[in-house]
């Protein structure tokens, strides 16, 4: 017997699945008289506080669209992951749940392996405000995150309160409209809207040009560019840099920084051996 190629009802399969792998003793339900295992679409009904006879419809394909609070309540039922529950949406609504912010503690031991095999690339990854919380020893040489303390590992407050890091753009407002256009667009996209609200209102405090910049509501995107720096011991280097999301971190992102030519390799790379040398 052929199997059919395609399932016209993935919603269904997709629910009926997850209830099956529930344990009915953890939410209190007995186990007699139980031919299948999981919870019962009644039982899930019950917990999502929905009718039983909707809730099979829904199974069944018949029970029309689901709200998205519906939807957050039959996956608080199911105790969906982030990632199941972003299924559930995409199977029942075509688009995923609107974002939950949720920072992170730090970063794991294998994201900062990979990090480090940079070797003559600085990168950092970075918070949806703007912290850094992790770099490699090219970063650490090339823009000084070594000798900051945490509170100054911000790149906004870096950009727009400390005159040196200034010193060292090479146009320093296009940098600095850059930086705060993609940050809006990071906080919104992450739902951190919230989160960043008292770091704007310190950075609107203490720079009226920040005040200036984020009162005109540019966003923008952030994914590769050039950037020229003025580094104080090698002079002019520029690096071609690329973003990338952390996948299950979406309060993540890391940024990677290439030398642009051959020259600028060595600016580098002469940069982290000095840094090495003085450690010594």
């Amino acid at each position: 017997m052929s199997m059919p190629a395609t399932n016209n009802n993935q919603l269904g399969t997709y629910l009926k699945d997850r209830r099956g792998k529930l344990d009915p003793t953890a939410f209190g339900f007995s186990l007699t008289r139980r031919r299948t295992p999981g919870l019962r679409r009644e039982e899930v009904a019950q917990r999502a506080n929905v009718s039983p006879t909707w809730y099979t419809w829904l199974e069944q394909g018949r029970g029309g669209a689901p709200s998205a609070e519906v939807l957050e309540r039959i996956a608080g039922a199911l105790m969906l992951t982030t990632v199941e529950r972003e299924h559930l949406f995409l199977l029942a609504l075509g688009r995923p749940p609107e974002v939950r912010y949720q920072a992170g503690e730090g970063i794991s031991p294998r994201l900062q392996r990979v990090l480090d095999a940079l070797a003559f690339s600085p990168a950092f990854v970075k918070t949806c405000t703007w912290d850094i919380v992790a770099w490699n020893r090219a970063a650490s040489a090339v823009f000084d995150y070594g000798s900051l303390l945490p509170g100054q590992l911000n790149i906004l407050r870096r950009i727009f309160l400390d005159p040196e890091t200034r010193a060292a753009q090479l146009d320093w407002e296009s940098v600095a409209r850059l930086v705060v256009a993609v940050f809006r667009a990071d906080a919104t996209r992450a739902g951190a809207v919230k989160n960043i609200e008292a770091l704007v209102d310190e950075l609107c405090r203490q720079s009226p040009e920040f005040a200036a910049m984020w009162r005109d509501n540019d966003v923008r995107a952030h994914g590769e560019g050039i950037k020229s720096l003025k580094h104080p011991q090698a002079g002019l280097i520029a690096m071609e840099f690329s973003s990338f999301a952390v996948d299950g971190r979406p309060d993540l992102s890391m940024v990677v920084y290439n030398p642009a030519t051959p020259t600028d390799y060595e600016k580098v790379r002469a940069i982290i051996e000095a840094g090495s040398e003085a450690v010594r």
